[in-house]
């Protein structure tokens, strides 16, 4: 029976480390993503499934995880917990220098630049919200806790002359904030990402939506100020109810980021695997047509 418990656990340990019947070791890889129901889940999780489906002679086996969101992945990278993580290039702007509420520079590396992400307030159609200055003293969700939305949310208020504190903030993912504005808990929520956003999309199915309107000259000051802010159009028709084209911004195109320990061969191969299955991605979420050189 002993030696019949050792073969069993010594075939147990060989399948873990080894690839195949190679006997190269396999390296377990996390990438980061955000709360279920936003782009950068959906991207990351295509990303997964495209490295461990769709790669000869890998000596990988990825995991895409559900997170806070950027700002967490971003420590996430920093502890060694996951070795790749999608982001908000606004944030990881303020936490490579070190800025905002990063107590020190975070030693993180782009490894490519994924899809615009665009965002902006949602509300019901018929409800008293017409401008980001109707926001003042309501009920607004702003992203997930602890994803780090004020890094971008922050700059757009005060250039629309509203302050983060003039705001009674909700703290939800994606989907949560969709179903907070349909039963009215709140009156607005930011939503966004790659063009289309199933948040938006399933929020526009199920109630008429307007999203919120930003003023040229608030967007021409951030496009100025902030190099991760830029001008973005969601075409007319995108969402149902949705007849005329919606000139926003891009409030910090996604990227896919590592620590800078992350061995630059590893990094590679990561980018050659994703560049050649590029679409495949395309067929998981239209965003990821803007993955090109």
């Amino acid at each position: 029976m002993r030696a019949l418990y050792l073969g069993i656990l010594s075939v147990g340990v060989a399948a873990l480390s080894g690839c195949g019947g190679s006997g190269t070791s396999r390296q377990f890889i996390s990438i980061g993503t955000a709360p279920v129901g936003g782009v950068f889940y959906t991207i990351g999780g295509a990303i997964g499934e495209v490295l461990n489906q769709n790669v000869e002679e890998a000596t990988w086996q990825v995991t895409a995880e559900s997170t806070g969101g950027s700002q967490e992945n971003i420590s996430l990278l920093g502890a060694g917990d996951i070795q790749f993580a999608v982001c908000n290039s606004s944030i990881s702007y303020f936490a490579s220098r070190g800025e905002g509420d990063w107590d020190a520079a975070q030693d993180i590396r782009v490894v490519m630049t994924m899809f615009p992400n665009v965002a902006m307030f949602v509300t019901k159609k018929d409800g008293d919200i017409q401008s980001i200055a109707d926001l003042t003293s309501k009920r607004v969700t702003l992203g997930p806790p602890g994803a780090g939305f004020e890094y971008f949310i922050s700059p757009i208020l005060q250039a629309h002359g509203v302050q983060w504190d003039d705001l009674d903030p909700v703290f939800a993912g994606q989907q949560t904030s969709v179903d907070y504005l349909a039963d009215g808990s709140v009156a607005a929520a930011f939503l966004g990402g790659g063009v289309p956003t199933g948040s938006i999309t399933s929020a526009a199915a199920s109630m008429d939506i307007m999203l919120v309107p930003y003023e040229d000259e608030a967007k021409t000051a951030l496009t100025e100020q902030y190099p991760f802010f830029d001008l973005a159009t969601i075409p007319a028709d995108t969402y149902k109810g949705q007849s005329e084209a919606y000139e926003g911004l891009n409030v910090g195109s996604a990227h896919l980021v590592s620590h800078a320990n992350v061995s630059e061969d590893l990094v590679y191969e990561i980018t050659k695997a994703i560049y050649e299955n590029r679409e495949t991605l395309v067929e998981k979420h239209k965003a990821a047509r803007s993955i090109q050189p």
